[in-house]
């Protein structure tokens, strides 16, 4: 296994080729990944999602399933955890995402992972989690800023070109100090993070990117990120 603490992230939904990404960077011939559908609810088709995206791939998947109960479940979550190569955070409803998993206390246990070396990574929600922090559509109306684990100390923006409305309000809170600089990703692009610093950024085709958002002299950049196309 890969000892150095790593976090991969991305913009859009989990897809095959973030999925064999994530594989890759475990440095394992079959690494085995954890798919966490908890930011839905559990549900069932983002389950057969999951299993439908590995069945041709070189991964053996698990799933972490949070709705249980003691009568059908005798593990704990660390015991499965703690197990795997990678661990992979769906999308779905940031803020539930959030108040779930740390009942549970998996930021506890997440955080074991990543001093071991086990790969973290996630889109969407499953992005945000990771940073400080970051505006999500959690709430009815607006998006509204939903607190993550910390373990990277940005903020984060997802789905930056899909949705309109996420661009300006990510620069709009950058600008007004209400959000720290922080990293942005479009549906299929993303990044590598190895000890808290970005290592390697990756994009699935020539239209997606990321980048670095920061205030300077009262001024916002956005830094596109150099990024490799995997395919």
């Amino acid at each position: 296994m890969n000892s150095t603490p790593t976090l991969f992230v991305y913009g859009g939904q989990v897809n095959k080729g973030f999925v064999e990404y994530t594989a890759k960077l475990t440095g394992k011939k079959k690494p085995r990944i954890c798919f966490l559908p908890t930011a839905t609810g559990d549900a069932l088709w983002y389950i057969n999602y999951w299993y439908e995206l590995c069945h041709d791939l070189e991964v053996e998947p698990h799933v972490l399933k949070v709705w249980i109960s003691t009568s059908s479940q005798d593990w704990a979550f660390e015991d499965l955890l703690l197990e795997m190569d990678a661990i992979i955070v769906g999308g779905g409803n940031t803020l539930n995402l959030m108040t779930l998993l740390k009942a549970h206390e998996l930021d506890t246990v997440f955080k074991k992972a990543y001093d071991k070396g086990i790969v973290l990574a996630g889109g969407s929600a499953g992005s945000i989690c990771w940073f400080n922090g970051g505006f999500s559509d959690s709430r009815p109306k607006e998006l509204t800023f939903v607190a993550g684990f910390n373990f990277l100390p940005f903020s984060n923006c997802p789905h930056y070109h899909s949705d309109p409305s996420r661009r300006p309000l990510f620069h709009h809170n950058i600008a007004n100090e209400i959000l720290t600089d922080g990293y942005a990703c479009d549906d299929l692009s993303g990044i590598v993070f190895e000890n808290g610093k970005v290592t390697k950024v990756m994009s699935l085709d020539e239209e997606n990117h990321s980048y670095f958002v920061y205030k300077k002299d009262d001024e916002v950049i956005e830094e596109r990120l150099e990024s490799e196309v995997f395919s």
